[in-house]
C-alpha cells in the first residue's frame, strides 16, 4: 500500500490552506498514533507524501488512512513509510481496505464481512484513530477492515 486515493472533499478539516497542511497532518499522525518515529509529511495539491518509521504493519496502515481521510487530501504516497518486517514465527494479521459508501453503517459493514451485524465492533475497534464515534461514518472515508 504504497499509494492510495481518497475522497478530497470529505473527511476531518485539519487545514484551510495548502501551506499549513503538511504541518498539521504531522502533527494529527503523531498525536493520533504511537510509536512513529522521524515522521515527515510534505503536502501538494492534494497529495500528501509520508515517511518515516512505524513499529508494525498495522500502524503504517492506519498512518495512511489517518492522512487519507483528512479533508483536502485526494492521495497518499508512502513509499517511505518503513514498517519491519514481521518475525517469522509472529501471525500478521489481515487487512482490507473498505470505501464508505452512502447509507452504510459499521454493523451492515460487519454483517457483510463477518455474517453478523454486533461484530461492528471489531471494526470500530481497529479504526478507533479515524472513527470517534461508530455512528458518523461518512461516504468516501476509509477503512480497514480485520480479516481471519
Amino acid at each position: 500500500m504504497g499509494l492510495l486515493d481518497f475522497a478530497r472533499d470529505v473527511g476531518r478539516q485539519l487545514f484551510d490552506t495548502d501551506a499549513e497542511a503538511a504541518d498539521n497532518i504531522k502533527q494529527h499522525l503523531e498525536v493520533s498514533l504511537t510509536g512513529m518515529n522521524n515522521v515527515e509529511v510534505e503536502f501538494d495539491d492534494g497529495v500528501a507524501t509520508v515517511s518515516g518509521d512505524c513499529p508494525s504493519e498495522a500502524v503504517r496502515e492506519q498512518a495512511i488512512l489517518l492522512a487519507g481521510n483528512v479533508k483536502g487530501v485526494e492521495r497518499v504516497v508512502a513509499d517511505s513509510l518503513r514498517a519491519p518486517e514481521p518475525e517469522k514465527d509472529v501471525e500478521v494479521l489481515k487487512s482490507e481496505i473498505y470505501e464508505i459508501k452512502s447509507g452504510d453503517t459499521l454493523g451492515g459493514i460487519a454483517k457483510q464481512y463477518y455474517g453478523s451485524a454486533t461484530k461492528f465492533v471489531r471494526i470500530f475497534e481497529a479504526n478507533r484513530d479515524n472513527i470517534r464515534d461508530p455512528n458518523k461514518i461518512y461516504p468516501g472515508q476509509k477503512i480497514s477492515i480485520p480479516l481471519d
